[in-house]
């Protein structure tokens, strides 16, 4: 975009009621928000040792493990830093040896540019396909921990995860922009890792993980052996003071408590049948609405890999998305801009559970009227 954002002003009539479509901090609900400020002076500022703070982590510990219908015998652990922190902490602590990624995206790189660097592991199997698609896992003998990302937030794909046939390793998946919107079996994972500033509708800065008996019996091992790992991103650690209900660094406690906020609501809807159900029915908007548009096609081809979380939506080489999303951020919708390192002309677009399915119709409608007046 070059020169001055052109001067469009949306109808009222036309603006969602709530104008966030960031994937990253997400909306939060306004629900949420007024229920923190309720804890009035018995919930900030107080320790996070104390019942407080460790009545609310373990709300968290516990809805996690309800939303994600976890089986007998998996843990919640969490700690802070947010998914980033835990690659680092996951190269340390579930890693043996060697791990096998799939890339398919800025997200689903990252993970294996940790692997790779790491002097205590042996290099990784990657494995690769183009933005916009997604690639396949592949049992390999020497592979204990195969590395899957359920929804790439950079391009909008989401990815089917399965246990790769006669895979006898971990399978760790990062479920960051999917967990609580996403559908998935969790017996055919050992680790489901995320942050929640994005379906779980709070800040970033943390990092939740659901835990298979055999991840924690590998986080366990190594702890236990003469690896070194720094104690910040020693899943030991954190494992030990999880099951006391509290982090071994102090976390954000706002974030906590939205988290709380946001997974309550969606148990008491239903669990993950009725947030999944949401972004279902905002795909089904978006995408209805990039097919039949003059001007826009949803980036990824097949159907069934379209994640129902993040949208991306191709423009017309004519309409410069960038002009589009500034003009939309003027109106206070907002955050609509592509992924910077995917370099498309492009909008993406939010669709977590907390984001009505509504303004989404009403977002599309938003994208039309600026369009026609560029």
């Amino acid at each position: 975009m070059t020169g001055a954002t052109p001067a469009i002003t949306i109808p009222d009539d036309l603006l969602p009621t709530d104008g966030r479509f960031g994937s990253g901090p997400s909306k939060v609900r306004a629900e949420a928000l007024a229920a923190l400020a309720d804890t009035g002076r018995s919930y900030l500022g107080t320790s996070h040792r104390q019942a407080t703070v460790r009545f609310m982590v373990a709300s968290l510990r516990n809805g996690i493990a309800e939303l994600l219908s976890l089986p007998d015998g998996y843990e919640v652990a969490l700690g802070n830093g947010g998914t980033t922190a835990f690659w680092d902490a996951a190269s340390f602590g579930l890693i043996d040896a060697r791990s096998q990624h799939l890339s398919f995206g800025e997200f689903s790189s990252k993970f294996a540019s940790v692997t790779r660097a790491a002097p205590h592991l042996d290099d990784p199997d990657v494995i690769e396909a183009a933005p916009g698609g997604v690639p396949e896992a592949k049992a390999m003998p020497d592979v204990d921990a195969y590395c899957l990302t359920h929804n790439e937030t950079s391009t909008g794909v989401a990815a089917p995860l399965r246990r790769p046939e006669g895979a006898e390793g971990l399978v760790l998946v990062d479920g960051t922009s999917a967990a609580g919107g996403l559908r998935f079996d969790p017996t055919a994972l050992d680790a489901y890792y995320f942050a929640p500033q994005k379906c779980l509708a709070s800040d970033g800065g943390l990092w939740l993980a659901a835990l298979s008996p055999a991840a924690v019996e590998r986080i366990e091992r190594i702890a236990a052996s003469d690896r070194w790992v720094p104690a910040f991103l020693d899943l030991g650690i954190a494992l030990d003071n999880s099951r006391k209900d509290q982090t071994y660094n102090t976390p954000a406690l706002a974030t906590i408590h939205l988290a709380v906020q946001q997974i309550e609501w969606i148990n008491h809807n239903g669990g993950l049948p009725f947030a999944a159900g949401r972004c279902d029915e905002s795909a089904g908007i978006v995408y209805g609405w990039a097919e039949a548009s003059e001007f826009a096609t949803p980036f990824v081809t097949e159907e069934a890999i379209r994640s129902h979380v993040v949208a991306t939506i191709d423009l017309d080489d004519r309409v410069d998305a960038t002009t589009v999303s500034a003009v939309l951020r003027q109106n206070f919708v907002l955050d609509t801009d592509s992924y910077r390192k995917l370099g498309r002309n492009q909008l993406r677009i939010a669709l977590y559970p907390a984001i009505d399915p509504p303004d989404v119709e009403a977002l599309t409608h938003c994208i039309d009227y600026v369009v026609e007046r560029l």
